[in-house]
């Protein structure tokens, strides 16, 4: 296996032009991430976040083209641990030594949980979640993003999660009309800029570098003052010197820890691995899952250390990556490196982005990453999809992230299941052709046909289809009085490429029935696997190599 999945020299150029691209648009959503996040102070963590984890997943991931950074659902899960630390009375500010310390412990566990997710070989596994489940709770990340940014936008200190947040907008004595004006501003830019203008430059962008000189022209300090107005918060002084290294807390609120480190896991291996999906899709290549996880956990690990943001697979810099050239991992190395650069460089021009700028570009991400057109169909498509796509999207919301996905998965599979089952057991009760028209229709042989007309209503041909998983077990059970009225039973087994145990353990007992009552029962048609699972459970006895071979012997019983 290569050391660096899908590394080659052949296409420099458009990794260097993709990385450089990709960089562009995600400098002013890793600030606005870091920001929403860990609260004031908190965007340079975002971009040291993106710095890590896109110049490390790239190296050691399993998606060649993809590029890593912080992304909603992990930004929104920081800000749920932050909330959960500051409601044990742990200070929120970062520049105490307290909150920073706890936080990036998480982003560590979370890190070695999502790479063993890798090593244990669960990658395939991640992306079984059903579409319903995934919409619903992508759905849950951008209404909170909205919320959580809605306090930002509009100049009032919000804390807290989306309950908290809409009480403090609720409760809040004015708004700051300088705040709200840079948001609008914002808002305007990255939705009203022509198309012309944004295949060039991205609108996040566009909206960092037109709407920061205005809001220093329009509304600095001493004329807001003047006019009686509050100043409009900004993100601050950056750090100078580059990444900064920090050394996780893992010696107070361990099981938090834990609990928090693994929701990142699991988040960030959904968020990774479906953003795989839409690269493999473009490139018509295939990425690795176990290896992507692999990467991205080490890497989320190191962002731990480096007091960044933990991050996954971000599609849209993904998809603008690729769509300018980029190939392979030098695109997302090179994105990273061109971060690193402008860290190095720029960091007192950062220091005077509004956060009210960073909100409307925010409020923006969220808008897209809801499904709206999933969203607004869904209950013309079914009921039940529909309902389980709405619970996901509440508990999302209001509940908790991690849950709201594992209840889903867990409803949606009950849901699969009921529905296998009522196809494996479709038609049962008609696989007893009574004439020549219904045998035929039923797909015998004319061997076949004449044999149960022979037999008559003493045989009771049962034909079972497709795997038959445990749900199929109480259909099975359901039927065993049949038993009762035939002298002849013959379950046949010729369309069935493999059953569950539960199933197994049904017809076992169906057999045991059958003997008890003085009546003869024959399997018939298993394949070698089913074969020897059921000689395991001990009915050999009654297995018949064909349908043709059962329905001989018993009219020779009857």
């Amino acid at each position: 296996m290569a050391l660096i999945h899908g590394l080659h020299q052949r296409n420099i150029r458009g990794d260097l032009l993709g990385g450089l691209t990709a960089a562009v648009v995600a400098l002013p959503l890793a600030l606005a991430f870091g920001n929403a996040a860990l609260g004031p102070g908190g965007a340079i963590y975002g971009l040291y976040g993106a710095i890590v984890t896109g110049f490390l997943a790239a190296l050691l991931g399993g998606t060649p083209a993809q590029v890593s950074g912080p992304t909603g659902p992990m930004s929104v899960t920081v800000a749920g641990i932050v909330s959960s630390l500051a409601a044990i009375g742990i200070s929120r500010d970062l520049n105490a030594g307290e909150m920073l310390p706890l936080v990036m412990a998480a982003v560590v566990i979370g890190g070695c949980f999502e790479a063993l997710l890798g090593v244990l070989r669960l990658g395939r596994f991640i992306t079984l979640v059903p579409y319903s489940v995934v919409s619903g709770f992508m759905s849950g990340i951008g209404f909170i993003i909205l919320v959580l940014q809605l306090g930002p936008f509009i100049g009032v200190s919000t804390r807290g999660g989306v309950v908290g947040s809409l009480s403090s907008l609720i409760e809040a004595p004015s708004w700051n009309p300088a705040a709200l004006a840079v948001g609008l501003m914002t808002l305007a830019v990255v939705f009203l800029t022509p198309l012309r203008i944004r295949q060039w430059v991205p609108t996040p962008l566009l909206a960092l570098l037109i709407v920061t000189p205005l809001s220093l022209v329009l509304f600095n300090d001493n004329r807001l003052l003047e006019l009686g107005l509050e100043p409009i918060a900004r993100i601050g002084a950056i750090p100078e010197g580059g990444l900064q290294l920090v050394f996780p807390d893992f010696s107070q609120h361990l099981p938090e820890l834990v609990k928090a480190g693994m929701v990142l896991a699991l988040l960030g291996a959904i968020d990774s691995l479906l953003t795989s999906l839409v690269a493999d899709n473009i490139t018509q290549t295939n990425h690795d899952s176990n290896r992507e996880l692999i990467g991205q956990g080490i890497a989320n690990t190191a962002a731990g250390f480096l007091s960044g943001l933990p991050g996954a697979g971000a599609t849209m810099r993904t998809v603008i990556n690729i769509k300018s050239g980029g190939q392979t991992p030098w695109s997302g190395m090179t994105h990273s490196l061109v971060l690193l650069l402008v860290l190095l460089g720029a960091g007192p021009l950062a220091a005077q982005i509004p956060t009210a700028l960073l909100a409307g570009i925010l409020i923006k991400v969220g808008l897209d990453i809801i499904d709206w057109g999933f969203l607004l169909r869904a209950h013309r498509l079914s009921a039940k999809t529909a309902a389980l796509m709405y619970a996901v999207l509440l508990m999302t919301v209001f509940w908790d992230l991690i849950w709201g996905v594992l209840v889903g998965m867990f409803v949606a599979n009950l849901l699969t299941v009921d529905s296998i089952t009522r196809s494996q057991l479709e038609g049962m009760e008609q696989d007893n052709p009574s004439d020549a028209t219904e045998a035929r229709h039923a797909n015998l042989s004319p061997e076949e046909e004449a044999l149960i007309l022979r037999c008559g209503k003493a045989l009771m041909l049962f034909r079972l289809r497709g795997p038959l998983s445990f749900g199929a077990a109480k259909g099975i059970s359901a039927r065993m009085g049949l038993i009762q009225s035939y002298s002849v039973l013959i379950l046949d087994l010729t369309d069935v490429p493999r059953i569950g145990v539960t199933a197994t353990l049904a017809i076992e007992r169906m057999v045991e029935e059958a003997q008890s009552a003085g009546r003869t029962l024959f399997i018939a048609g298993a394949n070698q696997g089913l074969e020897q699972r059921l000689r395991q459970f001990g009915v050999e006895g009654v297995l018949r190599h064909s349908r043709l071979d059962a329905l001989q012997e018993a009219a020779q019983l009857i």
